[in-house]
């Protein structure tokens, strides 16, 4: 069985709910998951929220915890781990945020965790931020900008990823990136 082949079999037995197709098809893909948490960290470098390894241990956390997993191929599985991560890092962001105001937060669990500054904790947010508002204009744009940006995936996989050409990747790709400059500087004044 080849390793696509594999990849197939494991999403499928996913599907019905099989947790250890889920175990089995997160250590099949764990160097590209590492890869993706490298890439989503790398974008904050020197402030540290979790390393890459917790990164994707708490994103395979989170996708075991879904009552049942529906992934359609392996760029499917890849984009919501990545979505997953995004996620993580945003709530770490708004719990370091809080903290920093006296918002009664949790403090940050001790474990892979160096608090992140406040003045990443608000450009996290404001990208974050930024991202869902494009959803509700552009849904296909807000999806190359979390392939590319958040999972830095390359305009081949991100075309791959979302099944559109890399002609169309790279067009969205410079429209929303110049939307979302736009809004994210002015969420920042």
């Amino acid at each position: 069985m080849t390793a696509g082949e594999e990849i197939t079999a494991l999403l499928q037995r996913s599907r019905t709910g099989d947790h250890q197709a889920v175990d089995a098809l997160f250590a099949t893909l764990y160097d590209e998951l590492h890869r993706l948490a490298h890439g989503q960290r790398h974008r904050w470098e020197g402030n540290y929220t979790l390393d890459t390894t917790g990164l994707v241990h708490e994103a395979y956390l989170k996708l075991v915890d879904q009552q049942r997993a529906n992934f359609n191929d392996r760029s499917h599985f890849l984009a919501v781990a990545t979505r997953a991560m995004r996620h993580i890092l945003i709530n770490y962001a708004e719990r370091s945020r809080a903290a920093k105001r006296g918002g009664g937060a949790d403090p940050l669990p001790p474990d892979n965790v160096i608090p992140m500054s406040a003045e990443v904790a608000e450009e996290v947010i404001a990208v974050h931020d930024a991202v869902a508002r494009l959803e509700g204009v552009n849904e296909r744009q807000a999806r190359v900008v979390e392939a590319r940006f958040f999972g830095g995936f390359t305009i081949e996989e991100t075309a791959e990823l979302l099944d559109i050409s890399p002609a169309t990747v790279k067009r969205d790709w410079i429209l929303a990136s110049a939307w979302l400059h736009r809004e994210i500087h002015r969420d920042l004044e």
